[in-house]
């Protein structure tokens, strides 16, 4: 008797030592190594646990980068495999003639703004002094007419002077007097300033001209590339030297940001799937991520014919995206893995997806 119970004690505790070691050597590989206190609890609590398991494969968003204007390229400044921050400078194109272009732009808003600044003034005193010194010229010239056609009218009757003297008296006064008259004119244009009209198109053209320069300056800044996103360069599609158009590739960058596994999941089993429900991710060498199911899509992937059976009803699969967080970025793009849903059971006994 005290043989059998030795023989029950020595059989479980080389049980006990089995479980144990296969769960530590287990979790050691994957990097989840537990604490001695508790490895038991957690353990026991795995085993009892009931999970659903999907398969897919890691999706990471890439994005196609490249120049807003066309150019050669001057200098890349990465290579495949370097890791980029937003805002780093990845490649440059030649500046020669957009640096040009800005120079031009600024001495055509330069002078437009000078025009303007001319008209806001109005006239200078000097101006004004001179065109009033011209006006009193031309009324000393009609007063000098006048008293000459005078003295030519009185003069005609006695034969003194011919009748020619006196139509040259004549339009010598009217062409005096015309003479005053625009000199009067343009002092009053002069004391006045210009019209309202004139400086609002004066105006104008300097914020056309001004436009111009900062399309410029933006062209210029464009002809510099600049990551949007944190990243990974992926493949490097162009050479310095390389002739580019606008919107072409140069660079391809996966982000580091957004990693998601895609998966499906067949229709009798979407009460499993919901979004926001905790999931883990398993590779095929071991590593463990956390993961959120953030999206289960509304419409069938495979669509049967208009007329279905039951049993074809159950072949209609759901995509599925998962979040996944990767802090170290290990995960590749395509890379399959083995995605683990947390089950539990309802007072009814109908399995369904847990919430944590």
């Amino acid at each position: 008797m005290k043989k059998r119970i030795i023989l029950v004690l020595i059989l479980a505790l080389v049980v006990s030592l089995s479980l144990w070691s296969a769960h530590y050597y287990g979790l050691q590989r994957v990097g989840r190594i537990l604490q001695p206190d508790t490895w038991w609890s957690q353990f026991w609590g795995e085993m009892s646990r009931e999970y659903g398991e999907l398969h897919g494969n890691v999706e990471i968003r890439e994005v196609r980068l490249g120049f807003k204007v066309p150019g050669r390229i001057a200098r890349l400044h990465v290579d495949e495999g370097d890791r980029v921050k937003p805002g780093e400078l990845l490649a440059e194109l030649e500046q020669a003639e957009f640096q040009d272009a800005v120079h031009q732009a600024e001495a055509a808003w330069q002078a437009r703004r000078a025009e303007l600044s001319a008209l806001e003034n109005g006239s200078r005193p000097e101006e004004i002094e001179k065109v009033r010194a011209l006006t009193e010229a031309a009324r000393v010239a009609v007063t000098n007419a006048e008293v000459a056609l005078r003295r030519t009218k009185e003069l005609a009757p006695k034969g003194a002077v011919s009748q020619e003297a006196v139509d040259n008296a004549q339009a010598g006064y009217d062409q005096a007097v015309a003479n005053y008259q625009a000199a009067l004119a343009t002092q009053r244009l002069v004391e006045t300033g210009p019209r309202r009209e004139d400086i609002d198109r004066a105006r104008a053209l300097a914020a056309q001209a001004e436009a111009v320069l900062k399309d410029a300056q933006r062209r210029l800044a464009d002809t510099s590339l600049l990551s949007p996103v944190a990243g990974v360069v992926q493949v490097r599609i162009h050479e310095a030297g390389d002739f580019v158009n606008t919107g072409e590739p140069v660079f391809s960058v996966a982000r580091q940001d957004e990693v998601w596994v895609r998966t499906y999941v067949a229709e009798p089993d979407l009460e499993l799937v919901r979004p926001g429900t905790n999931v883990e991710i398993i590779t095929d060498s071991g590593n463990r991520y956390l993961g959120k199911v953030g999206f289960v899509s509304s419409v069938a992937e495979f669509t049967p014919k208009t007329v279905e059976t039951r049993e074809v009803r159950t072949n209609l699969v759901y995509r599925v995206r998962i979040l996944v967080k990767d802090p170290e970025n290990r995960l590749r793009q395509g890379m399959p893995v083995t995605v683990r849903i947390p089950l539990e059971k309802r007072s009814d006994g109908e399995i369904t997806g847990a919430q944590r």
